[in-house]
């Protein structure tokens, strides 16, 4: 699920998503929360330390935060208010959490979903034979690849 939180007003969303829908081709299609007073913004430490030299008015990070099932943060990704974030970057480790919350895997540097993951190291190979299926490779005993589990696995 997506959720937006934002320091502008309902009347300020309504009309970026508008701008947004027009100029990238997309449709926005879920909740803004309109915190025009920034107090949710503060609460999250969503707040820039620089806000006065920044500018007047309410000054925030762009966050990214991935919550898990259990609403654990897993991943926040912040990012000053001039530099824009990289969607393909938030998917890319969306499609990693999601991975290994479910499966006793970790993602390497620079994965990429459909790409071979490795095993987390607590797992004796011999549990690993069992859990993996499609086979792995030993690198190292701490560094064992196997293909990516699918959705059914």
């Amino acid at each position: 699920m997506v959720i937006g939180l934002s320091v502008d007003s309902v009347e300020n969303h309504l009309g970026w998503i508008k701008d947004i829908n027009e100029t990238q081709d997309t449709e926005v299609n879920f909740p803004i929360i309109a915190d025009t007073t920034g107090d949710i913004a503060k609460k999250c430490g969503f707040h820039h330390p620089r806000a006065a030299q920044v500018s007047e008015g309410i000054q925030t990070v762009r966050s990214v935060l991935l919550i898990d099932p259990n609403r654990k943060i897993q991943l926040r990704m912040d990012y000053p208010t001039f530099v824009g974030r990289n969607f393909y970057e938030i998917i890319r480790a969306l499609d990693a959490v999601q991975l290994t919350i479910y499966h006793k895997v970790a993602t390497p540097a620079n994965w990429k979903a459909g790409e071979d993951v490795m095993i987390i190291p607590s797992i004796n190979s011999e549990t690993a034979t069992q859990l993996f299926p499609n086979g792995f490779s030993e690198i190292k005993p701490y560094l064992r690849l196997t293909p990516a589990p699918g959705p059914d696995d």
